[in-house]
């Protein structure tokens, strides 16, 4: 057996080719991988003990949630370490805690806001309106992520069966069924929109005004003008569409197992925090109407006194 360990520096780079083609995860998280290990990197050459790491981050200024991402990465590459022979790495790992994140209720759009977005979207060509409302409808109506919406291509579109497949974070693949509405749409797209500026022999199904595959920045410009033209104060973040999806289905009486294929959550406890969201709307709706809570029963007193 070998005894000469590989060098942690050659090692980075494996890991870094490890998370990118063996786990898929997509070029934005590799970058941030590498990011992270940089400043772990620097961490190291101005401090040797890993239980100072922690306040190595906070006296940087970084938020709670991107503390806990960067020790994340880091765990998993010493992770990876320990695989390859750095049995010491275990001890590290033990001492590198993630720091308590506070939940946040996801901010999401609303079936209203949904619905001025859609007027907002209509173009003087007709081909326009019609990628535009597409764009729409997949965003809320299946809860794409963005990365999801500009890397679809034809021949995920089966209409046969009347159904999409979603390529997801970490290359993981679902079949969505669609809808009559999304399917209907989806169909005169195909036939009325995209051949007006995409040839025929081009994979892409969504395409930018140039005729090219859209990127991720089209997406994001593209919601800056609706949301502008909507009369909305913000622009309306590509997230809130998923956030208002899960809502809506929740809200209407879908159970999480499905809404949690719908979306690519790999993790049910990701799904499970929309349960708080609609709770709150419920629990709000109780207090305002309820005629035994005790704002509606103060309301009565004011108007009997």
């Amino acid at each position: 057996m070998n005894s000469k360990k590989p060098s942690a520096l050659l090692l980075e780079e494996d890991f870094l080719g490890h998370v990118q083609f063996n786990l898929h995860y997509s070029q934005n998280t590799v970058a941030a991988y590498k990011r992270d290990l940089r400043l772990y990197g620097h961490f190291q050459k101005t401090n040797g003990d890993i239980k100072d790491f922690y306040r190595f981050l906070t006296k940087r200024n970084l938020s709670t949630r991107t503390q806990a991402r960067i020790i994340s990465s880091v765990r998993s590459y010493l992770r990876f370490l320990q695989t390859h022979g750095h049995e010491d790495k275990a001890e590290k790992i033990k001492h590198l805690t993630l720091p308590k994140i506070k939940t946040k209720l996801p901010k999401l759009l609303t079936l209203d806001e949904f619905k001025a977005l859609w007027m907002a979207g209509q173009e003087k060509e007709k081909a326009l309106t019609l990628r535009n409302r597409l764009v729409l409808s997949f965003l809320y109506g299946l809860g794409c992520r963005v990365s999801e919406l500009v890397s679809l291509n034809l021949k995920d579109f089966n209409e046969t069966e009347s159904w999409l497949n979603i390529t997801g974070k970490g290359n993981h693949q679902r079949i969505i069924p669609l809808s009559g509405d999304i399917y209907e749409s989806l169909g005169i797209y195909l036939k009325k929109s995209r051949p007006v500026f995409v040839p025929s022999e081009k994979p892409w199904l969504i395409f930018n005004n140039r005729g090219n595959r859209p990127s991720r920045v089209d997406i994001w410009r593209w919601l800056k003008i609706w949301s502008l033209r909507a009369g909305f104060e913000q622009v309306k973040n590509p997230h809130s569409f998923r956030h208002g999806c899960a809502t809506v289905l929740l809200e209407k009486g879908a159970d999480l197992k499905s809404i949690q294929q719908l979306l690519g959550h790999l993790n049910l406890q990701t799904t499970q925090i929309y349960t708080s969201v609609v709770s709150g709307q419920i629990k709000q709706t109780i207090a305002q109407h309820h005629p035994l809570s005790r704002e509606e029963v103060l309301q009565k007193n004011r108007r009997s006194g």
